[in-house]
């Protein structure tokens, strides 16, 4: 009989054991998980951030055209001179605004996918796991919500 006990105790040790160290994978895959999140939406973040400058760059420069070609033209108008060359920095400045709205569009779209950093997976697993643990029914992974952003 003391035997017996003995194995069941063994047992009883070892799902024990097993049991631990599959909560600890699942809790290390979890930070796993939540790191890659955070590193992919910080990472959308900081090219949104790098195209906005790059946007006000474009915008600081066709400001700096857009004004040497307003002094051209006040020049040309008090002169009267035949020779038109503020129209050439106009056009540019006009095309320098276009390429730098352009890239505080897509600065926008960066930085607007990439707020908040929140790791929405990783709390969902952590969810899921949590439900199993306590539950006789465990939970399912669901699919993504019909208008969920991602």
């Amino acid at each position: 009989m003391a035997d017996n006990t003995d194995t069941d105790t063994s047992e009883l040790g070892q799902a024990i054991q097993d049991i631990t160290e599959t909560a600890t994978l699942l809790i290390r895959e979890e930070i796993e998980l939540a790191k890659t999140e955070v590193i992919a939406k910080v990472t959308k973040l900081i090219t949104g951030a790098v195209v906005g400058i790059i946007a006000g760059i474009f915008a600081v420069f066709g400001l700096i055209y857009f004004l040497h070609a307003m002094a051209w033209l006040i020049w040309e108008l008090i002169e009267g001179d035949v020779n038109s060359p503020w129209l050439g920095y106009l056009i540019v400045a006009v095309l320098l605004f276009v390429f730098g709205a352009l890239a505080a569009f897509v600065a926008y779209r960066f930085v607007k996918r990439g707020v908040p950093p929140t790791p929405q997976m990783a709390i969902e697993e952590g969810r899921l796991i949590k439900e199993t643990v306590s539950s006789a029914h465990p939970a399912t992974p669901q699919g993504p919500r019909e208008g969920a952003s991602t």
